[in-house]
């Protein structure tokens, strides 16, 4: 496919910039919709004539309508807009960069989805789809127990899953680590909760406090129904989860100026599984939690890790060339790739 693409830029290179620039217009009302000629032109930083003119085109070819509240998607549009997926990928040299990238960072598989989750929060709900497409092709049949973090990525990754994920297996997801001390919706047990209603699923609970010290948590260990959740996490043959800043996770966890300062001065710039880790990805601070730690993933096959927007570029570096298990897939966006690449 992509020699073809090839050797049509060369011989009808306004071809395959008319189909780039459609395409993007179709995906960015997807995004949107419904939503205005203005706004959609500021978006893509097009013209409102250029804009007139592709829109008048896509209304005529029913792929658009227009109403009173803006342009919408028609289900041709929809139809036409995921078909053309693949092709766009490799007009834009997407496949390539996944391969350079999967290069850089030591691991085997990256997957890059269009835009920049840092501009545009739609790219989430992209990222979310591939992670639910990549789980089908990686989960066998038969009994899954699925290790899940919390966060507000996590949050928007399980709004995109569904029941075809069930089909011929039968999931469980599990809080990948105790901890209740962040909003709600986002911690663990509830992404856990919730993408086990998504897909028809079960979900165990564990119910821990964050940030425990070692002595008070002990004695939790000793509880059996967290004896009985603490075993099923480490027989997980799945893990989801993502990578965030160090300090936007230091406060939204609300850890004391103390520690903060600590990471500031010992320069950590991402956080995985509560391991706080530097540009080299040398754990700098640990959160002493009750669950699945780093070093449990060697064994697990299946771990997909989620992270995008330019300002993660650094953070998903420095987990991914020291702290990764090799056999980790990355569902990540243009903009932290192409900020990697770049470098």
């Amino acid at each position: 496919m992509h020699q073809e693409l090839e050797w049509i830029d060369a011989i009808a290179p306004d071809m395959i910039k008319v189909l780039k620039q459609r395409y993007f217009v179709l995906r960015q009302v997807e995004w949107m919709m419904p939503v205005g000629r203005r706004t959609l032109a500021t978006t893509l930083n097009l013209s409102e004539r250029v804009m007139r003119t592709e829109t008048d085109f896509l209304r005529k070819q029913e792929l658009i309508v227009v109403g009173t509240s803006g342009m919408m998607l028609t289900d041709q549009g929809i139809s036409v807009l995921h078909g053309l997926e693949k092709v766009v990928d490799n007009l834009v040299g997407v496949r390539q960069d996944e391969q350079e990238l999967s290069r850089i960072l030591g691991i085997e598989n990256c997957l890059i989805v269009s835009g920049d989750s840092d501009e545009q929060p739609k790219v989430l709900d992209a990222m979310g789809k591939s992670v639910a497409a990549k789980l089908a092709l990686l989960l066998p049949e038969g009994k899954n127990l699925i290790a899940v973090m919390g966060g507000t990525t996590m949050a928007q990754v399980a709004d995109q899953l569904t029941t075809r994920l069930s089909i011929k297996r039968d999931l469980t997801f599990l809080p990948a680590r105790g901890g209740v001390g962040e909003s709600v919706d986002i911690q663990a047990n509830s992404i856990s909760g919730k993408m086990a209603l998504q897909t028809g699923g079960n979900h165990r609970a564990l119910y821990v406090p964050e940030q425990l010290s070692e002595r008070t948590y002990e004695p939790l260990l000793e509880e059996p129904s967290i004896q009985e959740v603490l075993s099923l996490i480490k027989e997980s043959n799945a893990v989801i989860h993502s990578i965030g800043e160090a300090m936007h996770m230091a406060k939204r966890r609300d850890m004391s100026s103390g520690i903060i300062n600590m990471l500031k001065d010992d320069k950590a710039v991402g956080e995985a599984f509560g391991y706080f880790f530097d540009a080299q990805g040398k754990v700098v601070y640990k959160i002493p939690r009750i669950g699945l730690q780093i070093e449990d993933l060697t064994h697990i096959k299946c771990i997909v890790a989620v992270a995008g927007g330019h300002s993660k570029a650094e953070a998903i570096v420095a987990y991914m060339k020291q702290l990764a298990p090799k056999q980790t897939w990355l569902i990540t966006d243009e903009g932290a790739a192409n900020s990697i690449l770049k470098k």
